[in-house]
């Protein structure tokens, strides 16, 4: 191949050559890589493959170019010696799930669980036995870290001296995060390092009764500023842990719903490298949430698609739980309270105008139907800003705004989502862990009219994800909560009935698939990039035992995967 080597040229004979040579030379070393490409090109076959393309929807063969993407869809023949030697397992696209929290996920994985905990020696022993196995967790240097208690099922609010209880727990430095971590509970020697006096937070809750330790959405920040960050080994080590565990469960990509510029400047430096096994679109959160901060983050997409930063998040209210969502009416059994906005209406509107002028694509935290309302307002206001001359729809169409969780919405305010196509970012499982209590904080009529909208924002374009590590991050328990509205943790609805719950807002399965592959494509502007097996698109795809078309709906709750595979490299194998 000596005959396609450039001359090696100095600084004064470089004139010699024509622009025609210049431009024969490049279509040489074009059609070299093209070669390449050809020979290179590795084939697999499977029992079926999956596609999400209207053209084809099931094939069984594809081939993937050196670059990392499919280069050849196809059926082979049964009697192709391909199709003899296909592989065993099902392909499909590889999954996304559409809002997560990748860091902090792969902190939960290195700290205390507290999922399920149904009493406080339940929570105090695992505490405990934490400790036992980390000797070093709980100093001043490294506080201990948990998440996933709930005060519904401990019975009442937790205190610090509920943890000062325990004899080997009351002196270490001990911050847990509630079930949807929007409240933290600390320890005594943390609350030690506050002020005697703490007023009152705009936007947040400072929990005083049955007596200190819980902090709520805003007034977390003031003991967050106190915390001692992880360095930048501790973090490698939570984004190696958090991306192996995706993969494990079927996952190639998702998107990581608030990230620092400290952080996304992390993720620049290692995306791409062979422990980043994931494909992230990352929304920024400025150090001090609900600000406009451009000077500390830029708009990038890394060549092989592993890292795209071009959207922000923002945030408006808090969570139901712990009666933080921001209502229009008071909640129905705390009439005392309508939850609490994070940031006023004004502020919501300039953010988000400042950031899609910046060329951002902007996404609202909203979960009660205050919060929903303002969101939608202050996307509205943007629009008209962006698009003076053009219709709402046709503006949003290029700028993609969403409202993440968009958990309880008005009836006039679903009207206007619809008529503007303001993406829903929605979580199934939330709907299936909150229906035990969802009816008490809402009432009935409240809930069938507004809460945990799925089918009816269908039209939409709707992302389907988790919210880990708030919810598991499997997608197959999204898409089972998803189709039967049960939990997938029981099979059951509210009160162990064997009916779902609100089923009349239930996807079929088709639906649910596609909200965790081609609805995170259109959210994150990757639409024939990700989610699909197609020419062109990035090869990403996973192997199942089954199809999942031909399971049983039960099984998607312990359903294992098969093989993950991402940008053409296997990253998981369950064998």
């Amino acid at each position: 191949m000596d005959w396609l080597r450039l001359l090696r040229l100095g600084r004064d004979t470089a004139w010699f050559y024509s622009p025609a040579a210049i431009v024969a030379v490049a279509g040489f070393i074009k059609l070299r890589q093209g070669i390449a490409d050809y020979t290179q090109t590795e084939t697999y076959c499977y029992q079926s493959v999956r596609t999400n393309s209207a053209v084809e929807p099931y094939v069984n063969c594809f081939s993937v170019s050196p670059a990392g993407k499919f280069s050849k869809v196809f059926q082979a023949g049964e009697d192709t010696e391909v199709a003899k030697n296909a592989n065993p397992g099902y392909a499909m696209p590889g999954l996304w799930d559409g809002h997560g929290h990748l860091l902090q996920y792969g902190e939960f994985l290195n700290s205390v669980d507290l999922f399920g905990s149904t009493s406080m020696d339940d929570v105090r022993s695992r505490v405990r036995n934490y400790v036992a196995e980390n000797p070093g967790a709980g100093s001043k240097e490294e506080w201990l870290r948990g998440v996933g208690w709930d005060q519904m099922a401990l019975g009442k609010m937790p205190t610090a001296d509920d943890l000062a209880a325990d004899e080997g727990l009351k002196d270490l430095y001990i911050m847990l995060d509630r079930v949807d971590v929007h409240c933290i509970w600390v320890s005594q020697p943390v609350l030690n390092l506050l002020p005697d006096s703490i007023p009152d937070v705009p936007g947040g809750e400072i929990v005083r009764d049955p007596g200190m330790g819980v902090f709520c959405d805003n007034a977390i920040d003031m003991v967050m500023a106190l915390w001692p960050k992880p360095d930048k080994a501790k973090k490698q080590q939570f984004l190696r842990s958090a991306m192996g565990k995706l993969n494990e469960v079927g996952l190639v990509g998702m998107h990581d719903a608030g990230v620092t510029p400290g952080n996304l400047n992390l993720y620049k430096e290692l995306a791409g490298g062979d422990d980043w096994t994931l494909r992230v679109y990352a929304m920024v959160e400025c150090y001090e949430r609900n600000t406009f901060c451009p000077s500390e983050v830029e708009r990038y997409t890394s060549p092989d698609g592993f890292l795209s930063i071009q959207s922000v998040k923002l945030f408006a209210d808090g969570a139901l739980g712990s009666w933080g969502s921001a209502l229009i009416d008071p909640y129905t059994d705390r009439p005392d309270t309508s939850g609490s906005l994070l940031v006023n209406a004004s502020e919501l509107v300039y953010d988000t105008i400042a950031w899609a002028n910046e060329g951002f694509q902007v996404n609202i935290h909203a979960i009660g139907d205050l919060a929903n309302r303002y969101a939608i307002d202050a996307m509205v206001a943007a629009l008209r800003l962006l698009c003076p001359d053009e219709p709402l729809s046709l503006c949003q169409s290029y700028h993609r705004f969403r409202i993440e969780h968009s958990q309880i919405i008005h009836p006039d305010d679903q009207a206007r989502m619809h008529a503007v196509g303001i993406i829903p970012s929605i979580q199934p499982t939330h709907a299936t862990s909150d229906m035990a209590y969802a009816e008490k904080r809402l009432g009935k009529e409240r809930t069938a009219k507004e809460a945990y909208r799925m089918r009816s924002l269908l039209d939409i374009n709707p992302v389907l994800g988790s919210d880990f590590p708030v919810e598991p991050p499997n997608p197959f328990q999204g898409i089972y909560a998803a189709v039967t509205r049960r939990s997938p943790h029981t099979g059951k609805g509210t009160d162990d009935s064997p009916d779902g719950w609100y089923t009349e807002e239930a996807l079929d399965l088709d639906q649910a698939i596609r909200g965790f592959t081609e609805g995170p494509a259109y959210g994150g502007f990757t639409k024939g990039k990700t989610g699909v097996i197609k020419p062109g698109a990035y090869a990403d795809w996973i192997v199942l035992d089954a199809p999942l078309e031909r399971m049983d709906i039960e099984e998607l709750r312990s359903l294992k995967v098969r093989e993950t595979w991402v940008g053409g490299k296997k990253v998981y194998s369950r064998d």
